[in-house]
């Protein structure tokens, strides 16, 4: 019987060596090589060598294949299951490779020391969007493969994301980083929506016939390139990182992005092998995508995955979460998710509101089902966001995985801005979970925030929605260019168009973090102040009132003791002021006023226990 054992065991050793020898299989094509700096926050790299396989074999790479890598943390058990992808040749981006034998998953360990990784590589038609964890059969190669390495501190300070970590969702109003644990106020353009539509991403849609004249060259920031930034194929992708350069020299901290619009109003943006076949993956344009997206890594920009535009609705599965929009997911999690800084937004004027839908739109069902889609398949569990301009009543609560929203507001000159975001910030916290809301389009469709040259001041822009979300609590604004001016939501390829209100966005996120501001300590408190006006408090420690026409009132009548008052030029920016009151006692209401200049400007005004 012993004899019989071994010698089954033999052949089956010899029919398995067989089988590495056919194709051309070794132990160390097995073993993860690394790429990467292995610290914590950063972005580390595992690529095997795989079945050899291209964009367009019979035998889908991307449909057909699951590649999934469990990292673990044995000291803390802390564990994540990140899914991975063909990678073609390994260097697409700079070889424009269609196909090889390269598969990769990137990984952004949350703690130093020792962790674990084991590899689960599987096989089968449908097996990429099967839920079954044993679908399929083995896909041979590095599947099973375990290993092990080591994580050191991060070296990284300043706006660098590794330096501040992930940016997490906890149920609250704001989104904080972990490793500072301090908040996020995000500011920055949300325009235009076709970012990538750029000249010098590889792929079909610079000439494919869909709107090329929309194809963008960022000529205007090819002069904010910097030596030693990233480029790919010899220099391409200067005038791409020079716009992501611009907007952080600024001091903005966010950009957002389509990621799928090829019924849209742009039509080229698409990670896709072509306009017409949406399960096979464009692997040179992603890894070039991916460049742009890791420089704005480095110059602390969060990055907002817009997923659909509200006429591709529908395009993939009728709208449904069905093979193909779990496909697309899929890639763009395992491509992107290991950014430190971001939202995925399921759709861009998602749901039935508009008068003519090119494909079918999303209903509620299928909106709640997308973000559980993410939810259990995103390891990091970024924050997750919708936008639209309807009401949000449908995806409140807890059943729902949203953990806020990206708010359209079509109101011209940005007006009601601020009571919209308390309106969802307190029906969300209501219904059992504390959004986050973020104000993302605002203004209105025909105008949105004016270019410089045909508005200098910005006074509505300004008044009405920047300091109007804050002080409302919100965590985040960015800005829409109407399609009625130049360098609109789809034309715009100079960011310096408003260069002017930039000063100003900056001057806000200047005052919360120069003032130490405790954001997550403070609520909504308009109905101490004059109608119109607003403030955000920590009641009876700290007041931050927002003066529209330079004077107003305070009501202390329920708090002890003496108040600084302090003064900050919204318009101008720079320190804190004073004014012809120094300070104020609890227990009364006050007048606010005598501004150190232009009186009947807009002011705010900090008050601050003694």
């Amino acid at each position: 019987m012993k004899k019989l054992v071994v010698l089954q065991l033999s052949i089956l050793l010899i029919l398995f060596s067989n089988f590495l020898v056919a194709n051309n299989i070794t132990e160390n094509d097995t073993k993860a090589e690394f790429s990467g700096e292995l610290k914590k926050w950063h972005k580390v790299t595992l690529t095997f060598s795989g079945p050899e396989t291209s964009e367009t074999d019979e035998f889908n790479p991307f449909m057909n294949y699951r590649l999934d890598v469990t990292f673990t943390h044995p000291e803390t058990g802390t564990s994540f299951k990140v899914p991975g992808y063909f990678a073609a040749d390994g260097n697409a981006g700079e070889t424009s490779a269609t196909s090889g034998n390269k598969w990769r998953v990137h990984f952004a360990p949350d703690q130093t020391g020792s962790w674990n990784y084991k590899v689960d590589f599987r096989s089968g038609n449908w097996q990429a969007v099967s839920e079954r964890k044993d679908a399929g059969k083995s896909a041979g190669f590095m599947d099973g493969t375990e290993g092990s390495f080591i994580i050191g501190e991060s070296d990284k300070t300043g706006r660098d994301n590794r330096a501040k970590g992930r940016l997490q969702y906890d149920g609250t109003r704001y989104l904080k980083y972990a490793e500072t644990g301090k908040p996020m106020l995000k500011v920055g353009p949300d325009s235009p929506e076709n970012f990538l539509s750029f000249a010098d991403f590889d792929g079909t849609f610079h000439n494919d016939g869909h709107k090329d004249n929309f194809v963008k060259t960022w000529e205007a920031h090819s002069k904010d390139w910097k030596e030693g930034d990233p480029t790919w194929k010899n220099g391409k992708g200067k005038a791409v990182i020079g716009a992501v350069n611009y907007l952080a020299s600024k001091g903005m901290n966010a950009f957002s992005f389509l990621t799928l619009n090829i019924v849209g109003d742009d039509q080229n943006i698409f990670p896709f092998i072509d306009y017409d076949t949406y399960d096979r993956f464009d692997c040179s344009k992603l890894d070039q995508w991916e460049v742009v997206f890791n420089h704005a890594d480095i110059q602390g920009m969060f990055l907002h995955f817009k997923l659909l535009e509200q006429e591709c609705q529908g395009l993939l599965d009728n709208g449904a979460i069905g093979a193909y929009t779990r496909l697309y997911y899929r890639e763009i999690m395992a491509r992107f998710g290991h950014h430190l800084s971001l939202n995925w937004n399921i759709g861009e004027e998602s749901g039935d509101w508009a008068k003519d839908h090119k494909t079918p739109p999303m209903n509620t069902t299928q909106r709640i089902a997308a973000a559980e889609y993410f939810y259990q398949y995103d390891p990091y569990h970024h924050h997750l966001v919708i936008h639209n301009p309807p009401a949000f009543n449908d995806i409140l609560g807890v059943t729902s995985q949203y953990t806020g929203v990206s708010y359209q507001l079509g109101t011209e000159q940005f007006q009601n801005v601020h009571n919209t975001v308390l309106k969802w910030l307190t029906l969300s916290k209501e219904s059992g979970r504390q959004w986050a809301i973020s104000m993302d389009e605002p203004g209105g469709a025909t105008h949105g925030l004016l270019p410089d040259n045909e508005d200098s001041k910005h006074d509505s822009a300004r008044i009405n929605c920047l300091w109007g979300v804050f002080l409302a609590g919100g965590w985040g604004n960015e800005y829409y260019f109407g399609y009625a001016h130049p360098h609109s939501d789809l034309t715009c390829e100079d960011f310096r168009s408003r260069d002017l209100f930039w000063n100003q966005c900056r001057y806000l996120l200047d005052f919360f973090e120069d003032n130490k501001i405790p954001v997550t300590e403070t609520e909504n408190f308009d109905n101490l102040v004059a109608e119109g006006d607003y403030c955000l408090a920590k009641t009876g420690e700290l007041y931050i009132v927002f003066l529209k026409n330079g004077e107003g009132s305070i009501n202390l009548e329920n708090h002890s003791g003496e108040f600084s008052v302090k003064w900050f030029d919204p318009r101008n920016g720079g320190t804190l002021q004073n004014g012809r009151i120094k300070s104020i006692s609890g227990g009364e209401s006050h007048k606010l006023a005598g501004a150190p200049s232009e009186p009947k400007k807009d002011w705010v005004v900090l008050l601050s226990k003694k």
